[in-house]
Order: C-alpha cells, then structure tokens, then sequence
C-alpha cells in the first residue's frame, strides 16, 4: 500500500488515500463521468482521509441520489465522491492525484450508462 495524495485545481480541497501503486482504474461512460473526464480508483471509506477543504465543498445528487458527488465551491473540480455501487467506499479522481504516485496505462472500461446491467462487474480492488 501507498499514501496518494490530491485534490482540487485550486488546492483547497486536499486528500489522501492508501492504495496499491499499481492500481487498476475505471473509465466510466456514464452521463456524469463521461462529461467530467472522471478516473475512478475506489477504495474502502478507511482507506481515505480529507486532509482540508471540507468547508469548500459543494454537495451535488441525482438519479437515485445514493452517490455522493462532492464538488470544491471555488474551482468546481470534484476530486472525489461516494459512488452508488460502493457506498461504502470512496472513488478518487486518479486525475487528482499528485503527479508520480500511481503506475499509468492500467485503465478498464465500465459501461456505466448500463449501470444495472453491468455493477457486478465493479470491484474494491485492495479491500
């Protein structure tokens, strides 16, 4: 395990999470992922710590409003969320991630705008 850490563009919203270097990470197609370029690396609720920022944090739900999309109030970058099929967990934006922590090129393909027909197919890949 690594300590990664992140946050938004602007630096008010900062964060660690303990992860695996090599680390395999999903590219979602859904409506929101698909519009924010979003990089998902989940990982269990212990796993993640805010480190600041909470108070710069804007709150956004939709659908069945079980996700959590957390967006930073300033630079409107959301570096990470509670997703709806890991509600247990968080998905950092490995886009956010400080420069140099994560391996590159380990990315699979979630078809989430068939996200019934395909959650079982999502994992918690270091729990």
């Amino acid at each position: 395990m690594k300590l990664h850490r992140g946050g938004c563009h602007c630096g008010r919203v900062r964060f660690e999470v303990e992860a695996p270097e090599d680390q395999m990470l999903s590219d979602c197609n859904c409506s929101i992922c698909r519009m924010t370029g979003y990089l998902h690396l989940i990982v269990p609720k212990a796993a993640f710590r805010l480190v600041e920022g909470e108070d710069q944090l804007t709150t956004y739900e939709f659908n069945t409003r079980v996700a959590k999309h957390y967006f930073c109030g300033h630079c409107g970058i959301k570096s990470f969320y509670v997703p709806r099929s890991h509600p247990d967990g968080v998905s950092v934006n490995a886009r956010c991630l400080d420069p140099g922590t994560l391996s590159p090129g380990k990315v699979e393909k979630f078809d989430g705008a068939n996200w019934e027909k395909n959650i079982h197919k999502l994992r918690h890949d270091n729990e």
